[in-house]
């Protein structure tokens, strides 16, 4: 089996590798790039459409995979609708993003496409979220197909936009949802499920491939073919994906994808306090807050990497500790997330330039100590 796993992420590998060129080619052909604006990080036009790249390498190795190893992915009828409604949710995904990358739709129509894709799921495939587990309990909660729907519709649409946001710097994007993909390859290995150990490595072996296209600096854009496709399989995957979700609480998925959600919220809030439309845009994203602090692109990049990683492990630690009933370590790990979020918001003004009130409150703490020091 462990065989099959490294074949199928070195197919999806080279075939991403080899596809991406093509797409690049295809995507200057038709038109499909980005101009610079005053948005925008890059100074010159860009192809962009290479989410096809990526979709076209997960899907090619996939549909192999089913024929070599069919027992494998479609075991089971909840493995054959997790595998089929990732293709068909997902085909949906790619086509509204390639439409837009080429013609640039609305809010509205890429919305109503997401709907869409997340409906295909949910009422298509049967795949919703109908319990969950209790943070500081050995229970879950069942939820009712009225409250279940929307929560799991929400879900999907909301994270499939979250990863969009953040794709704002070369390899940024791609290398936060490899990141995100490989936190729930290691959360599949430990649970034992074959089915998202293998649409994990296919994932990862894609993003890999064109990574090497996209980073720092960059040949070609995912555009959102590629980061709409990347938010949907990462909220599918990490709502839907294990046989044992009873024992992961539902801080798991929020930290898997801890920096775009993050980010979406911080902006939210900057939104909010600015009093701003919460959907207008604006250079207030993490990534342009470390520019602004002096960081080069390709620093600013490995940064978030290295946040990303930081909330991958505390996804695993925090799945580990649930699955043994170990409630305080959950505790501990929504405190120390809560302060990291806080802090490093002030510290690079992701919210605020000027409103930063635990460094104040810790400023004060410490000139009161080195006061008392001194007398």
């Amino acid at each position: 089996m462990v065989t099959v796993y490294v074949l199928g992420g070195l197919l999806a590998l080279l075939l991403a590798t080899g596809l991406t060129p093509l797409v690049k080619a295809f995507a200057i052909k038709i038109g499909a790039v980005d101009v610079p604006n005053a948005r925008k990080v890059h100074t010159r036009i860009m192809p962009r459409m290479g989410g096809l790249g990526i979709f076209g390498a997960f899907v090619i190795s996939l549909l192999g995979l089913m024929v070599v190893a069919p027992d494998l992915l479609l075991s089971t009828e909840r493995d054959s609708n997790l595998v089929w409604g990732l293709l068909a949710g997902g085909s949906i995904i790619v086509l509204i993003g390639a439409l837009d990358d080429l013609y640039e739709l609305s809010a509205k129509v890429k919305l109503l496409g997401q709907i869409i894709a997340a409906c295909v799921v949910v009422f298509g495939f049967d795949l919703t979220v109908n319990f969950v587990n209790v943070p500081f309990g050995n229970q879950y909660l069942s939820i009712d197909d009225w409250i279940a729907i929307p929560l799991t519709i929400f879900w999907i649409v909301g994270v499939t936009n979250a990863i969009n946001l953040i794709d704002g710097l070369d390899g940024l994007a791609a290398g936060v949802s490899a990141i995100s993909i490989a936190t729930l390859l290691v959360m599949a290995v430990f649970m034992g499920n074959p089915v998202v150990i293998l649409l994990c490595v296919l994932l990862l072996g894609s993003i890999i491939g064109f990574l090497f296209f996209n980073f720092h600096p960059a040949r070609i854009f995912m555009g959102d073919s590629g980061s709409l496709f990347l938010g949907f399989s990462l909220a599918v995957l990490s709502m839907l994906g294990f046989k044992q979700v009873a024992i992961v609480s539902f801080v798991t998925p929020l930290l898997i994808i801890g920096v775009p959600l993050s980010d979406t919220f911080f902006a939210i809030v900057r939104r909010w306090l600015q009093k701003k439309p919460i959907f207008a845009p604006d250079k207030g994203h993490l990534h342009h807050c470390l520019r602004e602090l002096g960081f080069s692109h390709r620093k600013t990049v490995l940064i978030i990497y290295g946040i990303a990683t930081f909330f991958g492990i505390l996804a695993i630690v925090q799945s580990v500790a649930a699955s043994h009933h170990a409630n305080w370590v959950t505790f501990v790990v929504i405190c120390i997330l809560l302060v990291a979020l806080q802090l490093g918001a002030e510290v690079i003004g992701i919210v605020s330039k000027k409103r930063r009130p635990m460094l104040d409150m810790l400023h004060r703490i410490r000139v009161k100590v080195e006061s008392r020091s001194d007398s």
